[in-house]
């Protein structure tokens, strides 16, 4: 053990958060197949929790299994996640320091965005996830947007406010739009912390006007353990989800959304896509034998010979 894991440790330890007592639920079937059989693939997560991570093995789905409640999750972004996050880098990660790593980010989402958005009328723009409006209002600034984001923690609703971005606190399963139709919807590194994909980008869908955009990217698992060269290293109990692209393009053909443009992010995490509503497509999945060359995948990194891993172990 190095010195930074170790100390890693301590300062997960000192937060005293106590994952393995919080009530959990076991999720029967697939959130995008329907599919009741599942492969565990880890039983730790970075942080060192307890918590195991399964695929599907009929599309390749991958994700936390069993995983908190809802109550469980909106407990911990309000007071945990933060504080977590920062004592596994090390460093102050809050509703202030994260807004100039949003800032770089929104720059980066606004080139990808630009070719989609002539000027015209004025549009308007949901964030879901939207955490402290600083996307929101790069892009109501850049593409004469009317912003709006809705996220359930209230720190970073706060610092929304106060750049004078219209909030919803909470999670947009449980909001009501009435009627309510939005030219641009964003989703920002969130699916991966959704508790219903599906269920999200269903009501994404509803809520986006007839020739409106979806933007939305993925921290793409795949990446993630590649470059890590360990499985546990990519999973956290913060992403109840870990998609890849083919799993992704699923979801949104499923949901009625078809991919216009892609891009990969400047860091190699991340897989953005722009999307226009389309017909859903009930019966999309992966392409065959998807599930299996990922597992086989995640097996050679976990048990490749000592020379290529890169975890020592």
């Amino acid at each position: 053990m190095t010195d930074l894991t170790r100390h890693r440790e301590d300062r997960i330890a000192a937060l005293q958060y106590d994952y393995a007592s919080r009530e959990k639920h076991f999720i029967e079937c697939c959130n995008l197949c329907g599919s009741r059989l599942w492969t565990i693939l880890t039983h730790r997560d970075r942080y060192g929790f307890p918590a195991q991570t399964v695929c599907c093995e009929c599309c390749g789905l991958v994700m936390l299994n069993p995983r908190m409640t809802a109550e469980g999750y909106r407990e911990f972004y309000s007071s945990v996640y933060r504080p977590l996050v920062s004592a596994y880098y090390g460093r102050i990660i809050d509703a202030q320091t994260i807004q100039r790593e949003q800032q770089a980010y929104a720059e980066e989402m606004e080139h990808f965005l630009a070719p989609f958005l002539p000027k015209r009328r004025e549009r308007t723009f949901l964030d879901i996830g939207g955490s402290t409006g600083v996307v929101a209002a790069h892009f109501s600034r850049r593409f004469h947007l009317h912003g709006t984001i809705i996220d359930p923690a209230p720190d970073e609703i706060a610092e929304a406010k106060a750049l004078g971005i219209e909030t919803i606190e909470g999670f947009i399963e449980n909001w009501n739009p009435q009627g309510r139709l939005f030219d641009v919807i964003g989703m920002f590194q969130t699916i991966d912390h959704l508790l219903d994909v599906m269920a999200t980008l269903s009501k994404a869908r509803s809520l986006l006007a007839s020739d409106g955009l979806l933007i939305a990217d993925i921290v793409d698992f795949r990446a993630a353990y590649l470059k890590s060269g360990n499985i546990e290293q990519a999973t956290k109990i913060d992403h109840p989800y870990y998609l890849v692209e083919e799993t992704a393009e699923a979801f949104f053909a499923r949901a009625g959304f078809k991919p216009v443009r892609r891009a990969y992010s400047d860091d190699h995490h991340l897989v953005a896509w722009i999307c226009r509503p389309c017909e859903p497509r009930n019966d999309a999945l992966p392409p065959d034998g998807f599930a299996t060359s990922l597992r086989r995948e995640v097996r050679f990194v976990q048990n490749a010979p000592l020379g290529l891993r890169r975890d020592g172990k």
